[in-house]
């Protein structure tokens, strides 16, 4: 098999194995929340990354640092968007993020690409579909979806530079999702575990053996997200973008709302209506059509 096809095949299972995280987060969503399945599946993929920060240099680190922070925001508006709302509305809407990375450089002077402006409008035009209900129904769910989109839009193009920067990638990766763990961990201090004088003695044993309860519940979940869907498909995804066109990979990866789609119908039983799966195909067309001449870069490591 011809080592461009394998690259090609590479990121077809790299975009599968990123439409299953959707429905694996959501089964979670109604037990733990966004900052403990964010702390997991990073503190997991950060242990068995953390080799590549042998003798890594600081300027590394440092990029590392700042994308990892932007991450971890696109990671705890996405699941808790999905406590809210189905798994593949929340997919779609998140596969908006192709079309920050393009807007953005439009506010920062570049000009408006006839391509773009087609995109938008037909993504618009999917966005009112998907969710029309007989009149149009926007959540609360929807909106950090949206603004889960809107990071990770920020973090690609962010990704964008800082590759250009940086003198080892995968310590630059590594950095980042170890990164993602430690922000989840002090916001789960700072806003979840009960940790005051009056609460210690009475709220946290309790506090404790419930989450250790939901660890153990979704331990196969967990294991899955942090072990496969984030430490070796990153590992994957690099070595497949290495031997296909940028288009290819766009085009490909444009597809993965639509395997979130169908793996929330066989896990979890969400189906789509008429409208749901016209505004489904209207979305992955924008998005296909936003990146089909974008040299989307192929160090933004963003697991889904």
């Amino acid at each position: 098999m011809p080592l461009h096809l394998r690259g090609v095949l590479a990121l077809l299972v790299v975009t599968l194995v990123w439409g299953t995280t959707f429905p694996a987060m959501k089964n979670m969503t109604g037990y733990l929340s966004a900052s403990w399945i964010v702390l997991c599946r990073f503190a997991l993929a950060g242990v068995l990354l953390l080799p590549f920060l042998w003798r890594a240099r600081w300027r590394d680190l440092r990029w590392g640092i700042v994308a990892g922070v932007v991450l971890f925001l696109c990671y705890v508006f996405q699941i808790e968007g999905l406590a809210l709302t189905s798994s593949n509305r929340n997919a779609f809407i998140t596969g908006l993020n192709v079309l920050v990375p393009p807007l953005i450089g439009v506010l920062l002077g570049a000009k408006l690409e006839r391509r773009i402006v087609i995109a938008l409008l037909i993504s618009v035009a999917g966005l009112f579909t998907l969710c029309w209900e007989g009149s149009f129904h926007w959540g609360r769910g929807d909106t950090l979806a949206l603004l889960c989109a809107l990071f990770f839009g920020i973090y690609v193009k962010l990704m964008e530079t800082t590759t250009r920067k940086v003198e080892k990638l995968m310590a630059l990766t590594a950095s980042q999702i170890i990164t993602v763990a430690v922000c989840a961990a002090l916001w789960l201090l700072l806003t979840e575990v009960p940790l005051g004088w009056a609460e210690r003695s009475q709220d946290l044993p309790d506090y404790i053996a419930y989450v250790s309860q939901g660890l153990q519940r979704y331990s196969v979940n967990l294991m899955y997200l942090g072990v496969v869907a984030t430490a070796a498909i990153i590992s994957l995804q690099t070595w497949g973008q290495s031997h296909s066109s940028a288009n290819e990979a766009a085009v490909i990866y444009a597809f993965e709302p639509g395997c979130a789609a169908i793996f929330a119908y066989f896990w979890l039983g969400e189906t789509l209506a008429w409208n749901g799966l016209l505004g489904a195909a209207l979305l992955i067309s924008g998005m296909i059509v936003s990146q089909w001449s974008t040299e989307r870069p192929a160090t933004a490591l963003a697991p889904e």
